[in-house]
């Protein structure tokens, strides 16, 4: 997922106006409205949690048969797993890369691509969010 207008502040002064400000990054990313919408019409609260990862992985998956919402939905999400990993896990932060792709990179500088991740979970629920974010918070 590019975010464009990530990527003209990335061109104009490197990755540091992103690191000026990592909490507004981290709120911006952490909007998913597309999956947060489908969770509460399901019945599910998303609060950041690692549980709520599990009850995302009990819904039944109606956005499948939708080629439309598939895609977003993925990158939502990919973004909500790597908001519950940046909010639960110690040392973990967003980084916008070169490319505008947003990723998660670990303390131990370990960088984890959860948008290819969220959109595996939406298109075939495997693997699942709750079992990406127990390797993920292993490491």
């Amino acid at each position: 997922m590019n975010i464009p207008f990530l990527g003209h502040r990335h061109k104009k002064g490197g990755h540091a106006a992103l690191r000026a400000d990592p909490e507004s990054v981290a709120a911006l990313l952490s909007e998913c409205e597309l999956l947060r919408s489908q969770a509460a019409q399901a019945g599910v609260r998303l609060d950041d949690t690692p549980a709520s990862l599990e009850a995302l992985d009990q819904m039944v998956p109606r956005w499948r048969d939708d080629t439309e919402i598939l895609p977003w939905l993925g990158n939502d999400a990919g973004l909500y797993l790597g908001t519950v990993v940046v909010r639960t896990v110690p040392g973990a932060a967003w980084e916008i890369r070169s490319d505008g792709e947003p990723v998660v990179r670990l303390a131990s500088g370990r960088e984890v691509e959860v948008v290819p991740a969220g959109q595996e979970w939406a298109a075939s629920g495997a693997p699942e969010l709750s079992q990406l974010y127990a390797e993920i918070a292993e490491a």
